[in-house]
């Protein structure tokens, strides 16, 4: 694990701690938090800082304005949402930059907390722009990284802001992650299942390539799995397919049989004349596909040759959707996996469950407790799962 300075070695009282938090969270029609979960893993580090006499300066992006002021997209009801889970007031500053704003942070009292308008309100942010994170780090005389959903993204609040501060720490999410996605990289228990799922083989090369050496199989389902069968020379109708992957896919098989790993694909799908709500469906082989007919779902004998392995795993690491979940006729091969993780964890097993849509399945499904750790980064957990250094993690002051 990376041997980064911690928020716990810093002497916070009295100090503005800049605190990049990823507080990325859903917002319902009405402008309210639709989901907190992300603000209340954030939770930890922000009351150590607070309980320790600290300023706690919060920073975070909403969506994807662009550079551009979306009333939309405003953290006020993210603030609101905080306040009501610290129990104390939040303070909201106006913008994340500027003299405004670094008049309201250098007011501040110990104990204070005060979260930043959206990062991404500026272009700035997503471009790293040195002049940019140098206002940034104005409002702050500590740094602290907590966000560990936006560890992968070389921006100006999680990269090129470290280069003003003497003391770059992570915070305790942050090494809640590291530690628990660790557990499937650092010798995990076997058997080790890793299931991988979602729309591209492409999103997942590096983790297959690099997974390949430690697990003893590999599950694949979602879009992506239409890939490989295709690799296999099997027609998928008018599923997801990308063509200029099926090379990679075909190199992928051959390497985990030259490894004497199991690549387990599905054996029968759910296929739909449209992928919408009204579509008609039905379960057919993976030999059986038609033209036009869409894959939409692992199929029920393929989630029953799936549940055996996990029910013999100790550990298991789960990324990506098995089909459209989003869709509820579409959503039962997910689910029926989500249900036996959940039970196979509580049987002592380790899992390991990748932010994104995957998260979502575990926690629509109400198994969120039946897990040992669902990570708050998609992209980040990916990225840690391939053996890549995050660039976010590599900034902060070594231990």
């Amino acid at each position: 694990m990376y041997r980064k300075l911690h928020v716990t070695d810093l002497e916070l009282a009295g100090k503005r701690v800049l605190t990049r938090v990823d507080f990325n969270v859903p917002l319902t029609p009405d402008g309210t938090v639709g989901d907190d979960t992300r603000i209340r893993r954030a939770l930890p580090t922000i009351r150590r800082i607070i309980e320790s006499g600290g300023r706690a300066v919060l920073a975070s992006h909403l969506g994807r304005p662009k550079g551009q002021i979306v009333r939309s997209l405003s953290l006020k009801p993210v603030a609101a949402r905080l306040a009501e889970l610290l129990g104390r007031r939040v303070l909201m500053a106006p913008d994340c930059v500027g003299d405004t704003t670094e008049g309201l942070t250098a007011r501040m009292s110990n104990g204070d907390v005060m979260l930043l308008e959206n990062l991404r309100f500026h272009g700035g942010e997503t471009r790293n722009e040195s002049d940019f994170a140098r206002r940034l780090g104005h409002v702050g005389d500590l740094f602290v990284n907590d966000a560990f959903g936006a560890a992968h993204r070389s921006h100006a609040s999680t990269v090129g802001v470290t280069k003003f501060f003497d003391q770059r720490a992570m915070g305790l999410l942050i090494e809640t992650e590291l530690l628990n996605l660790s557990k499937a990289t650092d010798e995990p228990a076997k058997p080790y299942i890793a299931i991988l799922g979602g729309a591209k083989v492409s999103d997942k090369i590096g983790v297959i390539d690099n997974l390949l050496p430690k697990v003893d199989g590999l599950l694949i389902g979602g879009g992506m799995a239409f890939t490989f069968l295709a690799a296999q020379g099997k027609g998928v109708g008018a599923s997801l397919l990308e063509e200029d992957r099926i090379g990679t896919a075909t190199a992928l098989l051959q390497k985990a049989e030259e490894l004497g790993k199991a690549i387990v694909l599905p054996s029968d799908v759910v296929v739909a004349d449209s992928v919408s709500e009204n579509a008609t469906s039905r379960v057919v082989g993976v030999d059986h596909i038609e033209p036009r007919w869409h894959g939409v779902d692992i199929g029920p004998q393929t989630v029953d040759e799936f549940r055996r392995k996990i029910a013999r795993a100790q550990t298991i690491v789960w990324n990506g959707p098995l089909g459209v979940f989003e869709i509820a006729a579409f959503a039962s091969g997910t689910l029926g996996i989500a249900q036996a993780v959940a039970a196979r964890t509580d049987e002592g097993a380790i899992s390991i469950v990748g932010g994104g849509d995957s998260a979502s399945a575990i926690v629509s499904s109400g198994l969120e407790e039946h897990i040992t750790h669902i990570s708050t980064g998609g992209g980040a957990s990916l990225m840690f799962l391939e053996g890549k250094p995050l660039p976010a993690i590599e900034a902060l002051s070594d231990a």
